[in-house]
């Protein structure tokens, strides 16, 4: 059985193990939500331990695998400032839906109680404000901390992440052997580190189980009317993105129908939508820009492999709405400068994590410890988040399809959408 079925036959019956337990029920004398409880923080523990190392593998990795600046030239510079622009942009729009819809208030209160929230709120105010990134003096002084280690023992990643894009660019223009060990050896951590998750993700249905058992347990049914709300404003939000935002870069920029471009990326999207991978859509994809949308193989090639190491539009939207329904669940109001460590965080991490396995969790788990808000929240959003999944997936597919459009017009070719694209791969 496929990975993603087991968690949804986790969620099922981890719901109907919650409704047929109490709190105070017990089995040979051991209570059964404390065990609930135990195995579902063995997993976030799992995801929260593994962020640093595969972090900073991830992005010093993904930075020396795209060469030097001489290789990378006036197409690079392009490709990565439209990727960078774009994630900005539905990170943007994800927060404004979030603070405008409020999915984590449920009839003026917190959805803290109806959630099985159990940090006491004034518990985690006390540590989101210690965190000392409260305005925006704080964030500046995190992305360059005296002492990287002790920053990221405290959970101010900011500056692990930031040293980790330096040590990558200039790594890569490091020659010579002892230049290429050291990114010999960075990449084999790299990948090992994505075995490892892959390991701790393969106990994903275990411990949405247990999370899903404990919150049932604790408060009924009464969670699934906050992620109904967020559930929906992650679409909506994916919806502003895909087709209001990025058409008009189509049409203001690249001066072509997004109409047609759509025509032409559905099948990879749909690949995308129903596989939820970049990865496994990307030879489709690229077919679909060279032959239907007539970009030239010299842009797709370069672009498009590129966009599923860096671009995660849709995937940094999630994460950032993501955190803040949790934070409004807890009562708290996220202030600007809280909410720019957010956005400044998931842009910096987009660069590399795209192509780390359960990204979105691993990710928003870093995001949490950053602003200081408790990790337990992640098992509830993982019932929403096969769907959603496939959906920011295909935003994700779009999205680098769309650049590469971009990229291609802004080089001179007239051929890219000169006509409606045949229906033919």
């Amino acid at each position: 059985m496929k990975l993603h079925n087991q968690i949804f036959l986790a969620m099922a019956l981890g719901a109907l193990a919650g409704w047929l337990t109490s709190e105070g029920s017990q089995v040979f004398g051991v209570s059964l939500l404390a065990v609930y409880d135990t195995v579902g923080r063995l997993f976030i523990n799992g995801l929260q331990m593994i962020v640093v190392p595969l972090i900073t593998s991830a992005i010093i990795s993904s930075l020396t695998g795209l060469g030097n600046g001489r290789d990378l030239g006036r197409l690079g510079g392009k490709t990565i400032a439209y990727y960078m622009s774009t994630t900005f942009v539905a990170i943007i729009i994800g927060l404004v839906i979030s603070n405008l819809l409020t999915p984590g208030i449920i009839d003026g209160e917190p959805a803290g109680d109806r959630l099985g929230l159990a940090a006491d709120t004034h518990e985690v105010l006390a540590r989101v404000e210690g965190r000392g990134a409260g305005d925006f003096a704080g964030i500046i002084l995190q992305l360059l901390p005296s002492n990287l280690l002790q920053a990221a023992v405290q959970g101010q990643l900011l500056g692990l992440i930031v040293f980790s894009l330096l040590f990558g660019y200039f790594l890569r223009n490091v020659e010579g052997s002892p230049g290429q060990a050291l990114r010999d050896a960075i990449e084999g951590l790299y990948q090992t580190m994505v075995r490892i998750t892959l390991f701790i993700i393969r106990f994903a249905p275990i411990g949405v189980f247990a999370l899903i058992a404990a919150t049932v347990t604790r408060t009924g049914f009464d969670a699934i009317e906050p992620l109904a709300w967020f559930f929906a404003c992650v679409l909506l939000a994916l919806a502003v993105h895909a087709f209001i935002v990025l058409p008009l870069a189509i049409c203001v920029l690249g001066r072509r129908s997004p109409t047609w471009h759509l025509r032409a990326m559905t099948p990879a999207m749909l690949t995308a939508f129903s596989t939820a991978s970049s990865a496994a859509t990307l030879p489709l994809t690229m077919e679909c820009v060279e032959k239907r949308s007539r970009v030239s193989k010299r842009i797709a090639t370069f672009v498009l492999p590129l966009g599923s190491t860096v671009n995660m539009d849709g995937t940094a939207l999630y994460e950032c709405a993501a955190v803040l329904f949790i934070a409004q669940a807890y009562g708290l109001d996220l202030s600007l400068g809280m909410q720019a460590l957010v956005v400044i965080t998931a842009l910096l991490t987009s660069i590399g994590v795209a192509s780390i396995p359960a990204a979105s969790l691993v990710a928003i788990t870093l995001i949490l410890g950053m602003v200081g808000l408790p990790a337990e929240a992640i098992g509830l959003i993982l019932v929403t988040d096969r769907v959603l999944d496939m959906c920011r997936t295909a935003v994700n597919i779009w999205s680098d399809s769309v650049g590469a459009v971009l990229i291609a017009r802004s080089e001179g070719e007239e051929a890219v959408l000169s006509q409606p694209p045949d229906h033919t791969v």
